[in-house]
């Protein structure tokens, strides 16, 4: 990608007789660059529309990413959930790439009070299988690791960034808004958010901040962690440091907003990034 795109997660609320293929189109008249299809209660696209997304999507030239099902855990003490979770991951990615999506998202695993390190083994083995999988289907889509919320689920930084490393199709998603409710606010200010830019060039290099996937929102948060999103300016969480720092870091790829108003925040980091 030749610059940073911005869009929604979802169809834009907005949309004129809302569904996935006039919410491509309107994410264009909006002019906004991309749309993360959401699969997060289910794979609601077939294999015959998904065609037709990737026919618009291209005629318009909008990007598109993937949000797979919230219902998974690569950690799970239970084989059928690990399976099916595996599952889940693989069947997203199949019918994103028929839609012509690069990159696929998700939250990986729950620590269930286990040490790290023991975890991290654990989803690495399972992404491993999932990529055993999509390579046989020679499909290519990025697979990506989301940064979590709550410090109960697994996925800070440096365990995603370490896993990207490890693996060809692997690279992170970066939720910046989940990073400062995880922290508990403490992580909210210009130098907290170059610092993760910099783990990333650092492990994956300028390929790493060249392709990026990243997640913004408004959030609100308690002692355990991110509670639920609120519109970018009802947050304090420090949106306009990320974009500082995205600036600065020359970064490109996607940033997806998932405020409550997915479209009216986008054009806003949209335009508050075109003026930086």
């Amino acid at each position: 990608m030749n610059k940073l795109c911005f869009g929604t997660a979802g169809i834009p609320i907005s949309t004129p007789h809302r569904n996935t293929l006039n919410g491509v189109s309107y994410v264009r008249e909006l002019g906004l660059d991309c749309m993360e299809l959401e699969f997060v209660r289910s794979i609601n696209i077939s294999a015959n529309k998904a065609v037709e997304v990737k026919k618009i999507a291209k005629q318009y030239k909008v990007k598109l990413t993937c949000h797979a099902p919230y219902f998974i855990n690569l950690n799970s003490h239970d084989p059928k959930i690990i399976g099916a979770s595996r599952s889940r991951i693989i069947n997203s990615a199949k019918i994103a790439n028929l839609c012509g999506a690069k990159s696929i998202t998700f939250h990986a695993a729950y620590y269930l009070k286990e040490e790290p390190a023991k975890v991290y083994s654990q989803v690495k083995e399972q992404v491993r299988k999932i990529l055993d999988v999509l390579n046989e289907e020679g499909n290519k889509i990025i697979v990506r690791p989301e940064t979590t919320g709550k410090s109960t689920q697994w996925g800070n930084v440096k365990e995603i960034v370490k896993l990207s490393a490890e693996f060809d199709q692997v690279l992170p998603c970066i939720d910046f808004a989940h990073l400062y409710a995880r922290s508990i606010g403490k992580m909210n200010d210009y130098s907290d958010f170059k610092g993760v830019l910099e783990q990333v060039e650092k492990h994956l290099g300028r390929d790493g901040l060249n392709n990026m996937h990243i997640h913004m929102s408004g959030i609100f948060h308690g002692p355990k962690g991110e509670r639920h999103h609120l519109t970018l300016k009802e947050s304090e969480f420090n949106y306009s440091a990320v974009l500082k720092a995205l600036k600065e870091f020359k970064c490109k790829g996607v940033v997806i907003s998932e405020s409550p108003n997915i479209e009216k925040d986008a054009l806003l980091m949209q335009e508050e990034y075109s003026k930086l």
